[in-house]
């Protein structure tokens, strides 16, 4: 197993000045009523404010910025539903980078119309018959592409980080950071910077309990994978951890858990109504694992992080009904 030193507090500081005037300076919410009912301070590092509208524009830009000038001539390809996609697409748009998207079929319609959006090739593929890794790489030898993977890339990981980064630089002492994880690219990349920083930090990763392959790998220290879970937070449907996030992720993160997909549609509903802020299923992961009692945490200081906003409005009514039944 690779050792969990591909990526260091260096790596995450360097990518914050790379991205440094082109990614968002996201903001840093409050709110009363959440602090009474969870009985601690919490602070939400919103990540729906992000280009794009999710953290993934971090590291997708910390990384093509990296390639040689032949690499950028020739272009780029990942594989990803919808995030990372228009993350690595707009970033090669802004670095005049060719990009080509392998993306599922059954993407939300709103993250395909954005990658298209921002200049990207699309290739659909069929969940249930296709392994997007195994056909991106087809294609990006075909093609003498540069792959850069969702997650597992050391400078993706480093770009991630520098959300928890901004986070703490803006609001110091935190006991307890909560982070979202599909890959883990930015449960690592925040767990890295946290420790790095505030050591006495405790940094949990929050997964839906259907699809909790990292939290199976985080206990038994073995990596676990699943297949196409039916998660309404599409962006944690990733098959497992990869080999440079899984061992950051056991080196740096204290704990895992999971949360329903009951909770994430309560969470995102009250998230949407008294914060007023736009939120998909995948990004209030972390928010819900405190919001819903599964982590408690008591007279302390909680960094949440929001991971995205790219939610499909013309599937919201059908969510909240479902969430309010």
């Amino acid at each position: 197993m690779i050792q969990p030193n591909s990526v260091a507090i260096s790596d995450v500081q360097a990518a914050q000045k790379r991205i440094l005037g082109i990614a968002h300076r996201t903001p840093v919410l409050t709110s009363r009523i959440v602090n009474d009912r969870t009985n601690s301070q919490v602070f939400f590092k919103c990540e729906n404010f992000q280009r794009t509208g999710a953290f993934k524009f971090r590291g997708a830009y910390n990384a093509l910025a990296q390639l040689s000038v032949a690499e950028k001539q020739t272009g780029v390809l990942t594989y990803s539903s919808g995030n990372h996609a228009q993350a690595i697409a707009l970033a090669g748009q802004l670095l005049n980078i060719p990009t080509t998207i392998v993306m599922p079929d059954d993407a939300p319609a709103v993250k395909q119309t954005a990658t298209r959006g921002y200049g990207a090739e699309i290739i659909f593929y069929n969940r249930q018959e296709t392994n997007r890794e195994e056909l991106a790489q087809k294609l990006a030898d075909e093609r003498s592409l540069t792959l850069i993977p969702p997650y597992d890339h050391p400078h993706v990981v480093a770009g991630q980080g520098t959300t928890a980064l901004e986070l703490i630089q803006e609001v110091g002492e935190l006991d307890l950071l909560l982070v979202c994880c599909g890959g883990g690219g930015l449960l690592s990349g925040c767990a890295i910077a946290a420790k790095a920083l505030l050591p006495n930090c405790k940094v949990i990763g929050v997964e839906p309990a259907l699809a909790n392959d990292a939290t199976r790998s985080f206990q038994t220290k073995t990596l676990q994978t699943v297949k196409n879970p039916n998660t309404i937070a599409d962006g944690a449907r990733t098959p497992s951890l990869g080999q440079i996030t899984f061992p950051l992720v056991l080196h740096y993160v204290d704990d895992m858990v999971t949360v329903s997909e009951e909770a994430i549609l309560r969470t995102m509903f009250f998230l949407w109504e008294r914060l007023k802020i736009v939120v998909e299923p995948t990004g209030v992961l972390a928010a819900a694992a405190l919001l819903e009692g599964v982590v408690t945490a008591p007279e302390a200081r909680v960094g949440v992080i929001i991971s995205g906003g790219n939610v499909d409005l013309a599937q919201v009514g059908k969510l909240f009904s479902v969430g309010l039944d």
